[in-house]
């Protein structure tokens, strides 16, 4: 007799769609407590927002205690996705969607004020998008704007702090709002954070010739010209069509600073 293989609901759902896997599933883990005759097992049952990337592995991001997905994303294979996790369409549909769109409108709301010059508006609800998600990196990048812009720099800096340790701060989905926030740090003559911020920026992404022209203005500020020609070298090296950084490497060369 041939051996039929074992189809697990998750994977008999996944063959029947075309569509992508998108939604919030859960996952049990069985802990054990004490020891000996005091010994109890729980099983410890969590929420995560789930994606299918386009390589077919699947994105796994936790629920915070608000129910949107927050803090560090893991990806894992197909396999062992459908091994460990298990769907939860009725709790995405009913509570984890309406908090994501919810908070997706309170930053856009944000986005709208700060782009009319309504900072403290603009204030007011990117604080309530940190409050509800304190890791939303559009939500911390539009606070340390609308800081940097009514030039409240104590508070800037208090943001800086948070987004020079988030990773995801730096993904090419952010990538405008990350150059304006160094481009403002630097004009609001936040050197040092400038410098860290774009350092922090590098050692993800170091073939970025924007981020090294970036870096050589920077030092270039900090009149730090061995630093500024090396940077913007690096960014010549990396596009030599770049017009900016062709026209920064002449500008070095009129006043003397570059050797010919």
């Amino acid at each position: 007799m041939a051996e039929r293989s074992v189809t697990t609901p998750q994977k008999e759902h996944a063959q029947k769609t075309k569509e992508r896997i998108k939604g919030v599933f859960s996952s049990q883990v069985l802990t054990k407590i004490g020891t000996g005759s005091t010994l109890r097992k729980s099983i410890q049952k969590s929420y995560f927002f789930v994606k299918e990337l386009d390589d077919g592995s699947i994105e796994v991001q936790p629920l915070n205690v608000n129910y949107v997905p927050s803090g560090p994303k893991q990806v894992i294979l197909i396999d062992e996705f459908l091994e460990k996790f298990s769907p939860e369409p009725e709790f995405y549909t009913i509570t984890v969607m309406p908090k994501m769109r919810e908070l997706e409108k309170t930053i856009a709301r944000g986005d709208r004020h700060r782009k009319r010059g309504e900072t403290f508006s603009a204030e007011m609800e990117y604080g309530n998008a940190v409050r509800v998600d304190e890791e939303n990196v559009r939500a911390n990048f539009g606070l340390g704007l609308t800081y940097l812009e009514r030039g409240a720099t104590d508070k800037a800096q208090d943001i800086f702090e948070r987004l020079v340790k988030m990773e995801s701060a730096y993904e090419a989905e952010h990538k405008h709002l990350f150059n304006e926030f160094g481009i403002n740090l630097r004009k609001n003559k936040m050197i040092d954070q400038a410098l860290d911020y774009y350092a922090r920026a590098l050692e993800l992404s170091e073939n970025d010739e924007n981020l090294c022209y970036n870096i050589a203005r920077v030092h270039l500020e900090r009149k730090d010209i061995p630093k500024t020609v090396e940077m913007l070298t690096k960014a010549l090296d990396i596009n030599p069509e770049m017009p900016e950084s062709i026209k920064f490497m002449d500008f070095l060369k009129s006043k003397g600073l570059v050797k010919t």
